[in-house]
């Protein structure tokens, strides 16, 4: 009965080795890098680079009082953007709707798009991209407001 428990352990060990089962990966956006831009911030947690594989992209992004990141689109994947803090008006093609702490955007991939900080705290959100190599595709450079 002895033997049983090692062969089922290394059974479970081979069919991992072969894809039998996911492997679980993890970040800690305490040892990852964060893009600074006059705007803000921007720091990827999950996607295909930091997680081979990966299906989807994720981000946190902070928005300055007063700034805007640039109008762009991302023409391979939609994207969800969820505020944590803050408010703003985001703009999609053409239309503009206000943004405050608990709101939930989708944003249509090809949508051109982009987030304006109206209020005086950074605007804080996470973003989500149905790709795990979001591409983007930039319109204008940032305001330096």
């Amino acid at each position: 009965m002895n033997t049983i428990l090692p062969s089922l352990l290394l059974l479970a060990a081979v069919a991992a080795a072969q894809g039998g089962e996911p492997a679980i990966e993890v970040t800690d956006a305490a040892a990852l890098p964060v893009e600074s831009a006059a705007w803000g911030t921007l720091q990827w947690v999950c996607n295909a680079k930091l997680m081979p594989g990966a299906q989807q992209t994720v981000g946190l992004a902070t928005i300055l009082p007063g700034k805007s990141n640039p109008i762009h689109f991302h023409p391979n994947c939609e994207e969800i953007l969820h505020v944590l803090s803050g408010q703003g008006i985001h703009s999609i093609d053409g239309r503009t709707v206000a943004l405050k702490a608990g709101m939930t955007i989708r944003v249509p991939a090809g949508a051109k798009h982009n987030l304006v900080n109206t209020g005086t705290e950074p605007l804080k959100t996470v973003v989500s991209f149905s790709s795990g190599d979001r591409k983007t595709v930039f319109l204008e450079q940032a305001k330096a407001k």
